[in-house]
């Protein structure tokens, strides 16, 4: 374990960059891509846009480039906020019978006509590169193989970057959605982490946090973690989007206070952000992988 977790004290946090593990892992999936390709298999993953929310369309435009950056097809359908529910059903259940597609995500949200649960159970679970279908989510629950879901899986992959054995740690996670909350609790019991949930009726939740060796802040209220509500040694990772007075993107953690009290701490933007779109093309090319008779990986 790196010595700064044993003895912090008098150290401010060291900044974990996500960009820069992004990288790494990147370049990983490039070489399984790779590899797939001296099978005679390209890896695709279809996306989904409907409607013209504009922080989806700059998502969707992320994820697309990610995707032809690692040699990964990606087909970017969009369709008008009037695009009926049924023919969306229609289109990824032609998409799951694709053999060339490996991968679907529908960006979320769609438009209140369509219901959203309908739309991630229409998606065949060996395609839910997202991880977000009642199947996988019951994989990650029993610990079998599956798909999982990209910013619990991301913040994963950086307390494995640094070294940090969750075995007997307190870690306490600060929101409950089925996109983040839910996985990541599971995700760190995986590893024998004693887990805390909070959510909006939880009571007194510095009392909670200060018994955390690991903060999961996803709440999606900006500083809502602030430096009184931590001990020193914490690894604390920011999965909070959220706006400052001045506009400027902000996590859920009071980031400059926090980091003075912290062993390691994830920035925003700049952390656990760039690790969501990478776990997805890593959850890409293991669809292929699985699909390809020949390899068959778990």
């Amino acid at each position: 374990m790196d010595e700064h977790i044993m003895n912090p004290s008098g150290h401010s946090a060291q900044v974990i960059d996500g960009v820069a593990l992004s990288s790494r892992l990147r370049t990983g999936v490039t070489q399984r891509v790779q590899a797939l390709n001296l099978l005679g298999i390209t890896p695709r993953l279809a996306v989904i846009l409907v409607g013209d929310n504009p922080a989806s369309q700059v998502y969707v435009r992320n994820k697309v480039k990610a995707c032809q950056d690692c040699g990964i097809l990606s087909g970017l359908e969009k369709y008008d906020a009037h695009f009926s529910e049924s023919a969306l059903l229609a289109r990824i259940e032609a998409l799951n019978h694709d053999p060339a597609t490996h991968g679907i995500l529908v960006q979320l949200p769609v438009p209140a006509h369509i219901d959203t649960a309908k739309v991630i159970t229409a998606i065949c679970p060996a395609k839910d590169v997202d991880g977000f279908h009642t199947a996988n989510a019951g994989a990650l629950m029993t610990g079998v193989p599956g798909f999982w879901p990209c910013t619990p899986y991301g913040c994963m992959e950086i307390l494995d970057s640094i070294g940090y054995d969750l075995y007997g740690k307190h870690a306490v996670v600060i929101g409950c959605s089925n996109i983040v909350g839910k996985p990541m609790a599971l995700l760190l019991l995986q590893k024998n982490a004693t887990v805390t949930m909070c959510h909006i009726a939880t009571r007194d939740l510095k009392s909670l946090t200060l018994q955390a060796d690991v903060i999961v802040a996803a709440a999606g209220k900006r500083h809502l973690v602030t430096t009184d509500m931590v001990r020193p040694g914490v690894v604390v990772l920011d999965v909070g989007m959220n706006h400052d007075d001045a506009g400027k993107l902000c996590g859920d953690v009071d980031f400059d206070g926090v980091r003075t009290k912290a062993a390691y701490i994830t920035p925003v933007p700049g952390g656990v952000g760039p690790m969501t779109i990478t776990m997805l093309l890593v959850n890409t090319v293991l669809a292929a992988e699985r699909l390809a008779p020949s390899l068959g990986t778990t």
